[in-house]
């Protein structure tokens, strides 16, 4: 009986979610009364708090507590990976799409996706480059194809950016190193050659 009871309100929650926040959070609240290491409503928590709220530490510990319930429930990893990579803790969110590659059953295109998108927020354009090719590749879906397509345009617009703004930097110490006025004691040798 506490299962179903468990399972109606986790449903509720699913439904209510994001449209109805009071409604989902107090399904939450009942779901998880019934069995706190529900990884479903675990992960709907941490996105509430991630998405709703800001609350990225308390996010993380829901989103930890989902995993460590279930390490097989794939719909956890990409969310999760989002809010480690939006909060730059970029060792983690590799640590998890490594695991995630790992996981039966996971979008292995999704994770490509996420593997770019940490590639982009670290400026490693030509890795993301690479990540979103590989996506496209894994890709099942002509929607994701175009989603990954227009990512891909983004970072290669990013990376020439980049590639100029190092390029005019180089241009400006070469001509400070030319136009910097010769000491007196290179002077003096100079003359003297």
């Amino acid at each position: 009986m506490g299962n179903i009871l468990q399972n109606i309100h986790l449903f509720r929650a699913i439904e209510a979610y994001p449209w109805e926040l009071e409604k989902a959070v107090e399904a939450l609240h009942y779901a998880l009364s019934y069995d706190p290491e529900n990884a479903k409503a675990l992960h709907l928590m941490a996105k509430v708090y991630a998405e709703q709220l800001g609350d990225y530490e308390t996010a993380k510990t829901y989103f930890e507590s989902a995993l460590a319930s279930r390490l097989d429930l794939t719909d956890i990893y990409p969310d999760y990976i989002r809010l480690l990579t939006n909060n730059e803790d970029f060792e983690e969110a590799q640590k998890v799409i490594d695991f995630a590659k790992t996981v039966k059953g996971i979008d292995k295109a999704g994770i490509a996706l996420a593997q770019g998108q940490l590639f982009e927020s670290m400026a490693q354009f030509e890795d993301a480059e690479r990540a979103l090719k590989e996506a496209k590749q894994l890709a099942l879906n002509d929607d994701f194809i175009s989603f990954v397509e227009n990512v891909l345009s983004r970072v290669k617009k990013k990376r020439k950016a980049q590639a100029n703004e190092n390029r005019i930097l180089e241009n400006q110490a070469k001509k400070e190193t030319e136009t910097q006025p010769k000491s007196w004691f290179q002077n003096r040798l100079n003359n003297f050659l």
